[in-house]
């Protein structure tokens, strides 16, 4: 049976880092799943965890009064979701709700930020590797963007 440490070796997010790092972080991470049509985490909700998507699809979205809800991205197996919990004041800012069936490793969030003050290097480590995901996810919605509107850039 893997280990938590094991799992997290093979995603992308965590490409790049030793070993004993990897079994550092693994202390707060447990195995999850949850069913199509579950709600993983709700707009105002205590951010207390991040998710390394294994396997399956989730929808990010937020209730807009009148129109019901609104999906601005989907995230796929190998995909990470959530980083509210990296910034106060540690709300979440969307829902997200599995569309499939979803296995994650979810990692405590008081339990991460505590290890990245113990070891500012691996926390900068790791919060390089999220603001490539913010910049990755806000390029994506801008060609969105784009295309919903038809809009072509010039310069």
């Amino acid at each position: 049976m893997d280990t938590i440490a094991d799992l997290i070796s093979e995603h992308s997010f965590f490409r790049g880092l030793e070993r004993a790092d990897l079994e550092f972080l693994a202390g707060c991470g447990r195995n999850v799943h949850f069913s199509s049509g579950e709600r993983i985490l709700a707009e105002g909700d205590p951010a207390n965890a991040f998710f390394v998507l294994r396997a399956g699809r989730v929808a990010l979205g937020f209730l807009e009064p009148g129109n019901g809800n609104v999906i601005i991205d989907t995230l796929d197996g190998g995909d990470v979701l959530g980083w509210s919990w990296l910034f106060e004041p540690y709300v979440w800012h969307f829902d997200a709700d599995a569309v499939e069936p979803v296995s994650a490793v979810a990692f405590d969030a008081v339990c991460l930020r505590t290890k990245c003050e113990s070891d500012p290097r691996l926390g900068y480590r790791l919060t390089q590797g999220f603001a490539r995901v913010i910049l990755a996810r806000l390029q994506s919605t801008r060609l969105r963007m784009l295309d919903m509107y038809g809009v072509v850039p010039t310069r």
